[in-house]
């Protein structure tokens, strides 16, 4: 019995575990994981820290419509270590706000926002303050100057892990004068940081990083100073703004049924502050009019009037799977900001010197409820090297992917197209094409989907693949068709300058000997070379502002031609076709049309037009097209159904945007409808989103192989 005494002081196995158990925070969290936010290696840190830095830079700057300065400085310090420098003219932070943006991790403003941007999280430039204290043991300085104040805030900020919290230190005030200018800074951002890591060149490099973001932001300017221990400048690069027109503003939008997760849908009923389902359902989701509200409660069984915060777990499972049933409409697409055809063109000559570009933005889409859209670019020749693997430039919401370059979707698209019936030697049809090219692929989206957290390589998606290999299609043919254009006009120039230099000569010499006078030649070269030909140049008209377009066509042939000739121009809301004496007619956006009834043999017609509300450099290459009976060497015949589809898509379009009509009065009048429980109004408004619904399911324009 006196065994039993110890009885007491025994402990359960599982309150002994129970009692090991602590909370960590946030903080400490990646402390001890460094490597989920990118910083795993001396060279990707930096890479990682420069990249956290410049986006929130240049979100701040859009989002103050500034146009962004932005400044890198690298300075290498005894053994690994190296001090960082980053500088903006942005709107800067307030004194109040810092504390909270550099030393707060999961804090952002972006996170429950349903809109392209470029981070949402609320870890970035936390983390490079916290990788600057974990392996150098230094606070980061940083400069803030806002317009409102006559000084800026000067503190430097460290982080308490365990609270998750920054720790401030020697704070003041006074006046930020610009080191390389001398004068006062109105207003911007000065971050500086130490940190071990390592600068390196190649193609993963703080210059291959800035050089990509470059060229998906052509409306900024962004400069690199690399500096040796000895103060010696090791690399400098300056990549200068090409365009003065800032992205376009995004909105907002509201979650849609189709991306919709079981525990998300029960906080949001919890949270509710609607009395009635349909309610709910019509103010806090996108694409759900009162039609379909009322179709989604009644096919999961559920009464209109019940209040949302009285619905169960079992109920709310029976709405996510009526949602999946029921006709909806699309969410809105303003929530998307691309970078647009031309001036992914504008960024890239920026940054590569090449002879051909060819680019595509795609028609906004929709996938689990997210829009999303695909831009791709692809440059040809020029500096580019011929010996190897095409350069692969792949952006999500403009920000450079530089890493897994392999296990990323948009490479995965890029390699399942045959570019060898493209014009590029693609051996076996399998992994990246080689030649003197350059492919730029860009996702935006209100919710990129990443294959890690460190947000190197894009997941796999079916509607995203399907995307991007159609335009890689669309690029791949506006090469091949250049290509073909070149190799023709090469051989048709050659056999030309050959004709016109060897049967001149032959006919003075035989005119000399037969003491007769020269015949005309023009009939006889016209037979010889036997074809039409077309040539088109591209100039600036200084004095009044405008991108000029002259077509010349020859007809080398022995008969008559008659042809319509039609050009693709950079239309846009801000431009338009001017002086233009041959009239023509508009066949599609961006595609003018001219006809040209009689081309008289050994003759040549010159179309010229000019186009107003671009900047000089901003058009850089036509492509021209031709309808008609007979080859033309330099254009490409027209594919008649595939413009009947571009013209559908446009009507389409335009159609959507009428029966839309004013947004504001509609809005108004369902909510009206719905306080005042009235029917009438609201029959209007639904006859009229159900009218518009029908347009907005259908399926756009899409290119096949």
């Amino acid at each position: 019995m006196g065994g039993l005494g110890g009885i007491g002081d025994f402990v359960d196995p599982a309150e002994k575990v129970a009692s090991k158990q602590k909370q960590i925070s946030i903080s400490e969290f990646f402390e001890k994981n460094k490597h989920f936010l990118g910083f795993d290696t001396l060279q990707r840190s930096l890479i990682t820290a420069v990249k956290e830095a410049v986006d929130n830079s240049l979100d701040a700057c859009e989002e103050a419509r500034i146009l962004p300065e932005i400044r890198v400085e690298i300075r290498r310090l005894k053994g690994d270590r190296l001090r960082l420098i980053t500088q903006d003219n942005g709107p800067g932070i307030p004194r109040e706000d810092i504390e909270n943006v550099f030393g707060k991790f999961l804090l952002g403003s972006r996170f429950h926002a349903i809109r392209q941007t470029r981070g949402q999280q609320g870890i970035g430039i936390t983390g490079v303050v916290m990788y600057s204290q974990l392996t150098a043991g230094s606070k980061t300085k940083v400069v803030s100057k806002i317009s409102r104040d006559s000084s800026a805030v000067f503190v430097e900020l460290g982080i308490d892990t365990r609270r998750n919290k920054a720790t401030k230190s020697g704070e003041n005030r006074d006046i930020w004068i610009d080191g390389k200018t001398g004068e006062a800074v109105s207003h911007g951002l000065r971050i500086e940081t130490e940190m071990r890591a390592k600068y390196q060149r190649g193609r993963q490099s703080v210059h291959q990083y800035l050089r990509m973001t470059s060229i998906v932001n052509p409306h900024a300017s962004i400069s690199l100073v690399v500096q040796d221990r000895d103060g010696s400048t090791i690399e400098e690069e300056d990549w200068q703004r090409t365009t003065e027109r800032l992205p376009r503003v995004v909105s907002e939008i509201r979650p849609h049924p189709h991306g919709m997760q079981l525990g998300s849908l029960q906080r949001m009923l919890k949270e509710s502050e609607e009395r009635k389902l349909t309610s709910f359902l019509r103010h806090n989701f996108s694409g759900v009019s009162m039609r379909a509200a009322r179709e989604i409660l009644a096919e999961a069984g559920l009464d209109e009037g019940r209040s949302p915060k009285r619905i169960s777990g079992d109920d709310a499972q029976e709405m996510i799977a009526a949602f999946k049933k029921v006709k909806l409409l699309s969410p809105p697409t303003d929530c998307l900001s691309p970078i647009e055809d031309l001036l992914i063109k504008k960024g890239l000559s920026k940054a590569i010197d090449s002879r051909f570009a060819s680019t595509i933005t795609r028609n906004p889409k929709v996938t689990q409820g997210n829009p999303f859209q695909i831009e791709v670019g692809l440059v040809f020749g020029g500096d580019l090297s011929a010996d190897g693997p095409i350069e692969v430039l792949r952006f999500a919401n403009r920000v450079p992917l530089m890493y897994q370059q392999g296990g990323c979707l948009l490479t995965k698209a890029l390699e399942a197209v045959d570019w060898k019936r493209y014009g590029l030697d693609h051996p076996g049809g399998k992994g990246i094409p080689k030649g003197p090219a350059a492919v730029l692929i860009h996702l935006a989206s209100t919710n990129v989907q990443f294959t890690s957290e460190a947000k190197e390589a894009v997941s796999d998606n079916e509607e995203v693949f399907e995307e991007i290999r159609l335009a890689m299609l669309e690029v791949g043919r506006g090469l091949k068709g250049y290509l073909k254009k070149s190799s023709q006009r090469k051989k048709a120039r050659e056999k030309f300058e050959l004709i016109n230099i060897i049967l001149p000569e032959i006919s003075k010499k035989s005119s000399e000997l037969l003491s007769r006078d020269e015949p005309d030649l023009a009939p006889i070269i016209t037979k010889i070379m036997d074809a039409v030909f077309c040539e088109e140049e591209l100039g600036w008209d200084e004095e009044r502002g405008l991108a000029t377009c002259s077509i010349t066509v020859y007809n080398y042939t022995a008969r008559a031609r008659a042809y319509t000739i039609l050009a693709k121009w950079p239309e846009s809301d801000g431009t338009a076709i001017t002086e233009n004496p041959l009239g023509g007619s508009k066949q599609a956006r961006g595609l003018w049309a001219w006809r040209l009834d009689t081309l008289n043999p050994g003759s040549a017609t010159t179309i010229h037009f000019g186009v107003s509300g671009l900047r000089k450099g901003e058009w850089g290459d036509a492509e021209i097209f031709y309808r008609g009976n007979g080859e033309i060497i330099g254009a490409t015949r027209i594919d008649e159904k595939l413009l009947e589809e571009l013209r559908r898509s446009e009507a389409l379009e335009a159609a959507e945007v009428e029966l839309e009509g004013p947004k504001e009065p509609i809005s108004q009048l369902k909510e009206r409808a719905e306080q005042n429980e009235a029917s009438q109004p609201q029959k209007l408004s639904d006859g009229q989103t159900s009218l518009f619904e029908d347009f907005t399911t259908r399926d756009g324009l899409e290119v096949d192989e």
